[in-house]
């Protein structure tokens, strides 16, 4: 498939106009490599791992959620370097797509949505709020990895979710808003946990996200290349 083609079918999977404006210049083709891709190869972030596993791979593109770039570039070195020296070397192609792929048909919430059971679902500005059809135990087990619970809770009636770093106090109060009786994210802050109105259950950036990208390969037949964060709990 010519590039342009497979471009044109990505921003159909996860239009650019529902991205974030802070998102504005970080998603897309971004780097440019080969013009006929065979393989695609998939991953929720492009390491230097990632992006060495795709070149010794042969794909001709690489998706990922995240920019490995937030910043502008003024110099290629380091981490940015071993980035993108195996992508420019083996011709791969590299395509974002983030806040776009959040609120997309099928994407990062409404993948997280699916794993965990939640019916009758109304959206969010990010993310959604959805009727439980399983006990705490039950979503906890189908997230896996850390899962941190802050608040009194029991088996929430329904619960609002949103995949990635999504504790923010203006979506949390969105989300009592629409009935929740929790609220699921990652990276929460103690200011915002001692001040939500609702319980909130934390769990990883990975463990939220990745499985929207694993789905994604899955069902594109593409290679999903798994790089787990090394995370270690000493007590």
């Amino acid at each position: 498939m010519h590039v342009a083609d497979l471009v044109a079918h990505l921003d159909r999977i996860a239009p650019p106009e529902l991205a974030e404006e802070y998102d504005i210049g970080r998603i897309g083709l971004i780097i440019e490599g080969c013009e006929e891709v065979e393989t695609v190869c998939c991953a929720l972030d492009a390491t230097p791992t990632v992006a060495a596993a795709a070149a010794r791979m042969g794909a001709g593109m690489l998706v990922v959620h995240h920019t490995p770039f937030w910043e502008p570039l003024t110099a290629i070195t380091g981490r940015a370097a071993a980035i993108i020296r195996p992508l420019i070397a083996g011709g791969v192609n590299l395509y974002v797509m983030h806040t776009n792929f959040d609120r997309a048909p099928g994407g990062v919430n409404d993948t997280l949505a699916d794993i965990l059971g939640l019916v009758e679902r109304v959206p969010m500005t990010m993310g959604v709020v959805g009727r439980c059809t399983f006990g705490l135990d039950e979503m906890v087990a189908r997230i896996g990895g850390n899962v941190r619970v802050w608040g009194e809770i029991n088996d929430p009636d329904r619960l609002a979710v949103v995949g990635g770093s999504g504790f923010d106090p203006a979506l949390i109060a969105e989300g009592a808003a629409l009935g929740a009786d929790a609220f699921l994210s990652a990276e929460l802050k103690h200011h915002v946990a001692r001040t939500s109105p609702l319980p909130c259950i934390e769990s990883t950036h990975y463990a939220l996200e990745a499985p929207a990208m694993r789905a994604l390969a899955e069902r594109s037949g593409w290679e999903y290349i798994e790089d787990l964060p090394a995370v270690r709990t000493i007590s």
